[in-house]
């Protein structure tokens, strides 16, 4: 069976295989939070996006290999309540949005803004800052050599529309952000995974657009 993101609370695992990366991605909590574990399969580094919850699974996901780092797309509660155990555990790297950092729970090792990168042992994931759902959000791309694009999103872009915001002026914001820095530069396939729910690609959302625009979600 191939890889397809559909993940639950307690429920197993879905690994993708990519050449130089493996994507295991999980659901955790009531707020069915994913957390993705990425390693690198030449180097067996690996990177987590968003310790959401439930420590105790992540470390066992992760392995005795441990964490170089831990992602955070966001400042929101849900999307860090096992950073603390998770980074006590591994002593791994803590990297966030600048304008995000300082609200999370722990001191943040390394703030990160539009274009700066995040290393998963030989490959590297570009940071793009979404503004809007939070003021400090990030999206991570991985541009995979040998395939198409790969992009965690976080709770900036879900398949059917962009993250909840609290003002007409934050929707503005992040509607623009995510047409400009996603929908306009990476083409129909790039694949997705959002911070809840199932993946999609952006061919599947980009004919969607300009309905959300127009319903202002």
């Amino acid at each position: 069976m191939g890889y397809h993101g559909k993940v639950k609370p307690g429920g197993p695992s879905d690994v993708r295989e990519l050449t130089d990366l493996m994507i295991t991605k999980f659901a955790v909590s009531e707020m069915s939070n994913n957390v993705y574990v990425l390693r690198c399969r030449h180097t067996d580094e690996q990177v987590l996006i968003d310790a959401a919850d439930e420590a105790d699974r992540i470390l066992s996901t992760i392995g005795p290999d441990g964490l170089t780092g831990v992602v955070t797309t966001h400042r929101h509660w849900d999307h860090h309540r096992a950073l603390r155990q998770v980074v006590e555990a591994t002593h791994a790297e803590t990297v966030a949005g600048t304008e995000d950092a300082g609200e999370l729970p722990v001191k943040v090792d390394r703030t990160v803004d539009d274009g700066d990168t995040v290393t998963v042992g030989r490959s590297t994931l570009e940071v793009i800052h979404l503004v809007g759902h939070t003021p400090g959000s990030i999206a991570l791309l991985y541009d995979d050599p040998t395939g198409t694009p790969h992009l965690f999103t976080g709770d900036s872009l879900f398949p059917g529309g962009v993250g909840k915001t609290g003002t007409p002026e934050d929707f503005t914001s992040l509607i623009g952000d995510v047409q400009a820095k996603i929908f306009d530069r990476l083409p129909d396939e790039t694949w997705f995974y959002p911070g809840h729910g199932d993946d999609s690609t952006l061919g599947a959302e980009r004919p969607h657009l300009g309905e959300w625009r127009a319903r202002g979600w």
